[in-house]
């Protein structure tokens, strides 16, 4: 099997360690990112800049120029250090899957953790927040080797099991971090926008980078029903039966509606919006993350 098939969320599913799964999935990103369009974001090349006219051409990394026909320079550590936290919803709707392997948490799951292993190689600080009504575990921002194994640990033991107060979290992370990071979510965000969106405007208003992984299940994406459906809100217990058929075209809709919202009021604030399904492959949102961090520099 290539190492790009680990991208798939379907065969990561048959790995149990998490920290094999975070591995498996930064290596198949990283051996597809050589035969990419990409492959300026390769972790090998993560610490240098492209030469621009003004730089000193004793920093040009011969080595790099054998490599890729293009001039580069070494970055100084200062220039090169993003710090990262990684915010994690325990929302019981992220527990939820219909036909995929992950459910939608352990989608988070895995991306956050294979994250986590992109910053420690690349000796960026990172750090993670857990939270549903209220922050449940944190980890201030570091960069040594052990931080890895930590983060880790916290991820394997959180369960997604009640109701969630993103916005309040969002506003909490911003009183506790006052040095800039880029903050990364993962939510289904089903929850009301207006005072989400609200936490992410204060949090780029303080000088974070945010970006917004929201996941859903494919099925929730797709409405892949027929006949009665019985619906029910984790959260609430609600539970409505309905006809399949009638209501799929307004069910798609607002699913829609609720992305789009995201996805401009993102837009707006300068926050980076990443819609994802627990169908699609890994590389995805390791592109978002990489793009964010070149576009820093």
């Amino acid at each position: 099997m290539s190492a790009e098939e680990y991208l798939k969320p379907e065969v990561i599913r048959t790995v149990s360690r998490l920290d094999l799964r975070a591995r498996f999935i930064v290596e198949g990103f990283l051996s597809g990112l050589h035969a990419s369009p990409y492959h300026g974001f390769s972790v090998e090349f993560s610490e240098h800049r492209r030469y621009t006219q003004g730089d000193d051409p004793k920093d040009i990394d011969w080595l790099v120029y054998a490599k890729t026909d293009r001039y580069y320079i070494k970055k100084y550590q200062a220039e090169t250090n993003i710090t990262g936290y990684l915010l994690m919803d325990l929302s019981e709707s992220m527990a939820y899957t219909y036909r995929q392997e992950l459910t939608k948490f352990e989608y988070g799951i895995c991306l956050a953790a294979a994250l986590a292993y992109m910053m420690i190689h690349q000796q960026d600080p990172i750090g993670l927040m857990t939270f549903d009504e209220k922050m449940r575990a944190s980890l201030p921002a570091k960069s040594k080797r052990s931080q890895l194994g930590q983060i880790l640990a916290l991820l394997a033991k959180a369960k997604p099991t009640g109701p969630t107060e993103i916005a309040h979290n969002l506003r909490q992370f911003a009183a506790m971090v006052k040095h800039k990071s880029l903050v990364m979510l993962f939510s289904d965000l089903l929850t009301d926008p207006e005072p989400v969106v609200e936490a992410i405007r204060m949090l780029r208003f303080a000088g974070h980078d945010v970006i917004v992984f929201h996941i859903l299940d494919e099925a929730e994406v797709s409405f892949p029903f027929d006949g009665m459906v019985d619906l029910r809100d984790p959260e609430s217990d609600q539970r409505m039966v309905l006809d399949a058929q009638g209501i799929r075209s307004d069910y798609l809709e607002a699913v829609n509606q609720l992305r789009d919202t995201y996805r401009r009021e993102c837009l707006n604030s300068g926050a980076d919006y990443v819609p994802l399904d627990t169908s699609m492959r890994f590389d995805r949102a390791l592109v978002e993350y990489l793009s964010q961090r070149q576009a820093r520099f």
